[in-house]
């Protein structure tokens, strides 16, 4: 099996409001260190600041992808065919299947800043997992590809 280019990418991305955080971080570490001299500060605000851009762009670097007969959402690949029905989301939706209505088995991609989703229920019987939240700003889109990638497989 060759893969071809993924019929669907996206990297679910930290929103631009926490590099502001992390500057802050940086900032308050500034402060914290202020008494000791200008040379802790300085290092205070640019290790601070690094270190909360680092946590912040290693959390937005999970990405989604369907590729070949795969479904590959962070570090899990499932193979399309143990997959059955997709739901999409809206907010409201979303924010039930990942509160009240979740299921403890169910595998989540949950990144809060993200407010849809898309629910992919399992089909495969030796998998006790009954479904795959993904959070994803386009889930109509990954619907379609996983839909599409079935098809052709």
């Amino acid at each position: 099996m060759q893969l071809s280019a993924a019929p669907y990418e996206e990297r679910l991305t930290a929103p631009r409001s926490w590099w502001l955080v992390s500057f802050l971080v940086g900032l308050s570490l500034a402060l914290i260190l202020l008494p000791f001299g200008t040379l802790p500060l300085l290092v205070g605000l640019v290790g601070g600041t690094a270190a909360a851009a680092v946590m912040a762009s290693s959390y937005g670097s999970v990405r989604i992808r369907v590729v070949g007969d795969s479904l590959i959402a962070g570090e899990a690949k499932i193979p399309l065919r143990a997959l059955g029905e997709a739901h999409v989301l809206d907010p409201e939706e979303a924010r039930a299947w990942r509160t009240y209505k979740a299921d403890t088995r169910a595998f989540l991609l949950l990144r809060a800043y993200i407010p849809r989703a898309l629910r992919v229920e399992v089909t495969d019987p030796e998998d006790p997992t009954p479904y795959l939240y993904l959070s994803t700003r386009e889930p109509e889109r990954l619907a379609e590809a996983i839909k599409a990638a079935k098809a052709s497989a």
